[in-house]
């Protein structure tokens, strides 16, 4: 079987590079010499088939319109089995980097000549660079215009992602927003290792259960303790015993089941972080508020939203982290956890509220939430600042998280703004820093990889 060494221009690369048009394109002529003129390139298409879609290109004197497939090597068509692909039916023109195929029954253009060798040799930097920023070494070079519109971007993309898993309950929960403002809330207290054992504890806590006790704390207590299955059969200590009686009698009466992973995370965290503490937090603050969605609505400011998710456990947990093991006092939740809440649950469901009434007003809540509070600090976030990139709101924190996560850990750098703009060519340096700059540019490129 032929081996093939990872190809110098990927196919990503290649279709950036078509699309965008950062090829030479001085007397473009297919590979047997009939002249070529793109009109458009097509649109990138995501799902299966050709690479773009609906493109227009004239060869010789005929216009063509139709699908572009692009491929490293010619071969490659055959290789992928695309002549029995009825798919590929309507391909008009084949783009690859290398021709190694002359009995191809198609157009095919060849970039190989045409495509600058700084372009191939930044786009190999980024790649090859084990940084956990791969353009971390010239990040200080994009011009503040570029980073405020991409992040604006990206701000937007992040609030609607969140919204969108709320949204994605609606069905579970018939359309009862208190009871997604509970799981929103509850996946937050266990960020970020414990969220999934939240969200398995909500689910399999029926939410009319909760409505009944939220009167009575320590039956609410029981209840949320007894499902996580972090009440013992064994207990001694007195607290302990009257929660697990109280919850075996809830047990029968409400027919209910436990978790069954008990999968919850105790290492490398803080003690107030532990999932004691989190359960004894939430089930204080159903206790303070018996409609906390309603009350979310009522508070405007970010400061009343503050005071109205500040709480304090029950007593017994002014000395205890975990159940039988006195402490010393521990105290309530700290003000960095609460807003920790108003970022990734508050803001995200006024937002995703608004989407479900179609109410600019209320999405427009969720982003002035997000604009008013300030920035996390978390390992991403001091990865960001180490490189000279900081913000001034959670708006814009939320923002390098999501460029963080979804681009610069996937090695995007194709779909990133910044990561376009540093695999441009002279045209885009010389509009975003000024024609001199293009020599200081590439000269940068060259020291720094």
């Amino acid at each position: 079987m032929k081996s093939f060494v990872t190809p110098l221009c990927p196919e990503s690369l290649l279709q950036f590079i078509w699309y965008s048009g950062r090829f030479n394109m001085e007397r473009l002529c297919t590979v047997t010499g009939e002249p070529l003129q793109i009109l458009h390139p097509g649109q990138l298409n995501r799902h299966a088939g050709p690479d773009f879609t609906a493109a227009r290109i004239r060869i010789g004197p005929l216009l063509w319109a139709g699908n572009v497939e692009v491929h490293y090597r010619t071969s490659d068509w055959r290789r992928h089995g695309h002549q029995h692909n009825p798919q590929y039916d309507k391909v008009i023109l084949h783009v690859v980097f290398e021709h190694d195929d002359p009995s191809c029954g198609m157009p095919v253009l060849e970039l190989q000549s045409r495509v600058p060798k700084f372009l191939l040799r930044r786009y190999h930097a980024l790649m090859d660079n084990a940084d956990d920023l791969p353009c971390s070494r010239l990040l200080a070079r994009v011009p503040d215009s570029v980073w405020d519109q991409w992040l604006d971007a990206l701000s937007a993309t992040r609030m609607e992602r969140k919204a969108g898993v709320f949204l994605g309950w609606l069905r579970q929960t018939k359309a009862n927003w208190e009871e997604i403002c509970l799981r929103a809330v509850a996946a937050c207290y266990g960020m970020p290792v414990n969220t999934e054992a939240f969200r398995e504890l909500m689910a399999c806590t029926p939410f009319p259960v909760i409505s009944r006790l939220r009167h009575n704390l320590p039956a609410l207590e029981a209840l949320l303790f007894g499902q996580a299955g972090l009440l013992a059969d064994n207990a001694t200590d007195p607290y302990h015993r009257s929660l697990l009686e109280e919850y075996r009698f809830l047990q029968r009466k409400y027919g209910l089941t436990p978790m069954a992973s008990h999968n919850w995370h105790w290492l490398r965290m803080r003690p107030s972080s532990f999932p004691t503490m989190r359960i004894a937090c939430l089930a204080a603050l159903l206790h303070k508020e018996q409609h906390l969605f309603s009350a979310m609505q009522d508070h405007e400011t970010p400061a009343a939203l503050e005071n109205l998710l500040t709480v304090r456990p029950s007593t017994y947990w002014d000395d205890h982290y975990r159940f039988d093991l006195p402490s010393v006092r521990t105290g309530a939740m700290g003000r960095q956890a609460v807003r920790h809440v108003l970022i990734n649950a508050v803001a995200p469901l006024l937002y995703a509220y608004g989407m479900y009434l179609r109410s600019d007003a209320h999405r427009n809540r969720g982003l002035a939430l997000w604009k008013a509070l300030e920035p996390e600090n978390n390992r991403i976030l001091r990865a960001w600042a180490k490189e000279g990139i900081e913000v001034k709101t959670a708006g814009g924190s939320q923002a390098l998280i999501e460029l963080r996560q979804q681009y610069c850990d996937e090695k995007k750098c194709l779909d990133c703004r910044v990561g376009k703009g540093l695999l441009g060519d002279e045209a885009w340096v010389a509009t975003q820093l000024g024609e001199e700059a293009w020599g200081d540019w590439e000269s940068a490129w060259h020291e720094e990889w």
